[in-house]
């Protein structure tokens, strides 16, 4: 069931249930890629030029420039010019939070999931 805030903002600006639908799937589609979440969890630290990137996260510029193109469309990041370099940021407002309710959420119910089927210690 979609919250009636989201029906209510959908009927004014003419939007579809499909429409909101396909929007989640975007947005978490955009979560499921681990290249990506290592590159959101790096910038939680920080601001850092592609080159940084690439650097601390041992990946090739053509994959960490993909990701970023589609963090920064789902907005998830922002881009700040300084000088001759783009640095991405994490979204502060709006991806930060979810990433931190992400984590804590990970931390109570999937955790003991993950060692499970490891055969790990610790199981609820």
């Amino acid at each position: 069931m979609i919250n009636k805030s989201i029906l209510e903002h959908k009927h004014h600006a003419h939007i579809t249930e499909e429409e909101i639908y396909d929007s989640y799937k975007i947005f978490f589609s955009t979560l499921v890629s681990e290249s990506r979440l290592k590159i959101i969890n790096l910038l939680r630290k920080g601001r850092k030029n592609v080159s940084e990137i690439m650097n601390e996260l041992k990946m090739d510029q053509t994959a960490v420039s993909h990701d970023l193109a589609r963090l920064k469309r789902c907005g998830f990041v922002l881009v700040e010019i300084d000088g001759k370099f783009r640095y991405y940021k994490l979204n502060a407002e709006t991806i930060k939070p979810i990433m931190e309710t992400i984590d804590r959420h990970m931390f109570n119910y999937c955790i003991h999931i993950l060692r499970e089927m490891k055969g790990g210690r610790n199981k609820k």
